[in-house]
C-alpha cells in the first residue's frame, strides 16, 4: 500500500481492542486493530488527535459500538490501494449493516466472477476496518472466513449488527 506521506493518526481503544485510525486531506484511510494482519508502518507520520476526520470517526464508530450507527457518514481515501484494490473496497460499501456476502457473490457483483482469490485477497487487505464492511463478507457456505483483525472480531461485529450467523462447523 502506498499511503500519503502527510497521514495523520491517532490511537483509540475500542470496546473490541486497540485501534489506530488514520487520515489524509481527502478522508479516512485507515482503521486498523493493534496488531491485525496487514497493518499499517506509522512510523512516518504524524499524531493529530484533533484531526476533524479522525474525530467524526472515533465519534462515529462510538456510536456503532453503542448501537445507535449501523452506517457511517466519513470522508473516506481509498487512494493506498490499486485500482482493483479500490474497486472491491467500493463494492464491500453496497453490503447493508446485517446482511453478510459470499466471495462469490462478491465477485460476480463487480463484474468479475473468476477473480475469487483476487477478491479475498483484496477484502483482506482493506484498510478501513468496519467503516468499509469487510467482516460482512462470509464463506460460501456460511462460514466465518479470514478476517485480519481476527475471527473473534468478525463475529461480535456482525453479532453487533444482527447478523444472522451459522454455526461454525466443527474440524
Amino acid at each position: 500500500m502506498k499511503h500519503d506521506p502527510l497521514t495523520v493518526f491517532t490511537a483509540w481503544q475500542s470496546p473490541l481492542g486497540a485501534m489506530t485510525l488514520a487520515a489524509t486531506t481527502r478522508g479516512l484511510c485507515g482503521v486498523w486493530f493493534d496488531g491485525q494482519r496487514h497493518g499499517p508502518d506509522a512510523s512516518a507520520w504524524r499524531c493529530d488527535a484533533t484531526h476533524p476526520v479522525l474525530q467524526a470517526a472515533i465519534v462515529q464508530l462510538g456510536q456503532y459500538f453503542a448501537g445507535q450507527r449501523t452506517s457511517f457518514d466519513l470522508p473516506l481515501d481509498l487512494h493506498a490501494g490499486t485500482p482493483f484494490q479500490q474497486q472491491v473496497w467500493e463494492a464491500l460499501l453496497r453490503i447493508p449493516p446485517g446482511a453478510t456476502t459470499s466471495y462469490g457473490h462478491l465477485s460476480a457483483s463487480i463484474g468479475k466472477p473468476a477473480a475469487v482469490r483476487a477478491l479475498g485477497a483484496a477484502v483482506g487487505r482493506n484498510p478501513v476496518s468496519i467503516v468499509v464492511p469487510c467482516h460482512r463478507v462470509i464463506g460460501a457456505d456460511g462460514s466465518l472466513t479470514g478476517y485480519a483483525g481476527g475471527l473473534e472480531r468478525k463475529t461480535a461485529l456482525l453479532s453487533l449488527e444482527g447478523a444472522a450467523l451459522s454455526p461454525s462447523p466443527h474440524h
